[in-house]
């Protein structure tokens, strides 16, 4: 497998995931947010030219960071890193795979360019206090809704537990996610210290 990733952002989940299941990959950086032959290179891959993009080994691109862990999760399903198809949890944890997708990740495309929303640049500092603040509260939402036990699905650390621990550490920052989110913080605080992953979180953040 090639993964098209950087540090610090969502393709970290990724890398984490194939950690867990052990799988070898190459990774090209692509910090596509601040260089333009980043942009380039990924781009040839993925036309939206973002990270995290994943080609396997038929040569079939995915990019898309939750539908990548669902993939890797389903096609590994002996490592338990998701509810198979016929566990009662499957609709909960795709419920909350594309709510930390689509409600939380997805606004952290408006921070570095809020032209993007129709907003000057004058007003950039508003914008992102604005988009932490819906994103505090998308943490919240979710926290009131899940019970770790002690994972956020249950007995065993899964790819919603990695993506949260990633997503978690953008703004506004790990400190706002513990206050909003004091139930989650509990599972991703066991992630943090899985020992497995404990190289990759200090190497790439």
């Amino acid at each position: 497998m090639i993964l098209y990733g950087a540090a610090a952002s969502g393709s970290v989940a990724v890398e984490a995931a194939l950690t867990l299941l052990d799988i070898p990959f190459e990774l090209i950086e692509g910090e596509t947010w601040s260089s333009e032959a980043a942009r380039a290179r990924v781009g040839t891959q993925n036309a939206m030219r973002q990270v995290p993009t994943l080609l396997l080994p038929n040569g079939e691109t995915l990019t898309e960071s939750a539908a990548i862990l669902v993939h890797l999760a389903d096609a590994h399903p002996a490592a338990g890193l998701a509810p198979r198809l016929d566990d009662p949890m499957r609709g909960q944890f795709l419920r909350w795979m594309f709510f930390v997708s689509s409600a939380i990740y997805s606004l952290h495309w408006i921070k570095p360019d809020v032209g993007r929303i129709g907003a000057p640049p004058s007003a950039r500092d508003d914008v992102v206090n604005a988009v932490h603040e819906r994103i505090a509260f998308c943490w919240q939402a979710m926290d009131a809704q899940i019970q770790p036990a002690p994972y956020l699905l249950g007995g065993r650390l899964g790819v919603l537990d990695l993506y949260v621990a990633v997503v978690s550490r953008f703004g506004p920052w790990r400190e706002r996610f513990y206050a909003e989110a004091p139930n989650m913080a509990r599972a991703i605080r066991l992630v943090d210290d899985d020992r497995r992953l404990q190289e990759l979180w200090a190497r790439r953040f």
